[in-house]
């Protein structure tokens, strides 16, 4: 994964967002939804028990009205076990989008973060303890199509 930008004085600063409850992870998957990553910027770590994205969100803080896209890292810790449905590690070619993230926790602690995509893909993970970072690691720059994702209120 790319290193943290170096964000110029008076520039906007890098998001930096840690979630350890389903309230906190709530607020990253708003932030992330309609992410777009592709299959080859997905890894995990099984020995480190930690699974990242490279995803390219959209960056609406500020209420900015013009699409601005950042790169930022979605990272799990305490990550047991990764499961996904409807796509491969071979599919490296393929681009994801992200439309939501949610945790349902066991009784002990421990749960299964569950990663839906979009055109019925999802990705599960079983984790030891909910923790989850996101954090910008490049410079905002314009989104090439010009256009942002609309949602009908």
């Amino acid at each position: 994964m790319t290193e943290d930008a170096s964000f110029r004085d008076g520039a906007d600063k890098p998001l930096r967002l840690r979630a350890l409850d389903a309230d906190d992870l709530a607020v990253i998957a708003a932030i992330t939804q309609d992410a777009v990553f592709p299959v080859s910027e997905m890894r995990w770590d099984r020995k480190a028990r930690r699974f990242a994205l490279l995803i390219n969100r959209f960056r609406w803080e500020n209420g900015r009205q013009q699409p601005e896209r950042v790169q930022s890292v979605l990272a799990f810790e305490d990550v047991m076990a990764v499961q996904s449905q409807g796509i491969a590690k071979a599919d490296s070619d393929l681009v994801c989008s992200l439309l939501s993230i949610s945790f349902a926790p066991a009784a002990d602690g421990a749960g299964r973060v569950e990663l839906t995509l979009a055109g019925d893909g999802a990705i599960a993970l079983q984790v030891e303890a909910l923790e989850a970072v996101l954090r910008d690691v490049t410079q905002p720059y314009a989104a090439p199509s010009g256009k942002a994702p609309s949602h009908p209120d």
